[in-house]
């Protein structure tokens, strides 16, 4: 598994990990991920996950970074503090690698959520911080309101069928060092179960090129997403045997011919 940095952390990640938005799966293809090398985990509170992630890294907590998000409803000072109290318990952990805000809120001052952010990063509960479904003009007032901590990371939709970060916000990222944590990469399984005919063009030509390099479409989509520098992919999983092809998409590089054909073709 190739690995990438969490912004200008220098902590290494994943550029494959594990989603947990609508899992069902339990506890052994999560297990399987790590083992193959997808140690990021990747859930939220209010994905109703927390506890079987927590089930999943009993045991092997050292070798996982874990990921969680506080819902945009707990965003002030305390009911931040309070988010986290509970995602720590259900994730049976001591401390959440990556604590995001899951998407902006407009009634609760940011500089009073960064505050709360900061200070569990003070009291050894988070490690670093980042943000979810942030514009650009977003993501900079909440850069302006930081005051000790940079944000790492800032997980937003991106896949071949929906690339509209590449027009500001995936520059803006790469620019500053920030992590883009691409979900959905597959479009909620549209580019891993076709259709692959010839009438649609898109899904014709990701067959192409995964019959070409010889792997399979989601494999391919994967890669493309994961070819973008500060890009790292978090495909949900809820079996094994997909757990393995996914991981499988990490390891080796489309061409630059290959991506700009499907550049060319999913514009």
């Amino acid at each position: 598994m190739e690995l990438k940095p969490l912004g200008n952390t220098g902590v290494m990640v994943p550029e494959i990990g594990l989603g947990m938005w609508r899992y069902t799966g339990g506890v052994e293809p999560l297990r399987l991920g790590v083992e193959l090398g997808a140690f990021l985990i990747d859930t939220a509170e209010i994905y109703g996950t927390e506890e079987v992630v927590g089930q999943a890294v009993r045991g092997i907590r050292d070798r996982v970074c874990l990921a969680t998000k506080v819902s945009p409803d707990h965003l002030q000072y305390e009911a931040v503090l309070r988010a986290a109290e509970g995602s720590l318990r259900r994730l049976d952990t001591h401390y959440i690698d990556l604590y995001q805000i899951h998407w902006p809120n407009p009634y609760v001052p940011i500089q009073e959520t960064m505050r709360a952010m900061e200070a569990l990063v003070d009291r050894g509960l988070v490690r670093y911080i980042g943000v979810s479904n942030f514009s650009v003009p977003q993501l900079r007032e909440a850069q302006a309101a930081m005051r000790n901590y940079p944000i790492v990371s800032n997980q937003v939709l991106y896949n071949l069928n929906r690339r509209q970060i590449e027009a500001d916000l995936l520059p803006y990222c790469l620019q500053q060092g920030i992590a883009v944590i691409a979900y959905s990469p597959l479009d909620e399984g549209r580019l891993a179960t076709g259709p692959w005919f010839q009438p649609d063009r898109r899904m014709w030509a990701l067959g192409q090129v995964a019959a070409y390099v010889q792997k399979t479409p989601a494999q391919v989509a994967l890669n493309w997403c994961t070819a973008r520098p500060p890009v790292i992919v978090i495909p949900k999983s809820n079996s094994p045997a997909r757990v393995v092809e996914n991981c499988g998409a990490s390891g080796w590089r489309l061409s630059q011919e290959q991506i700009r054909f499907l550049d060319a073709v999913f514009s």
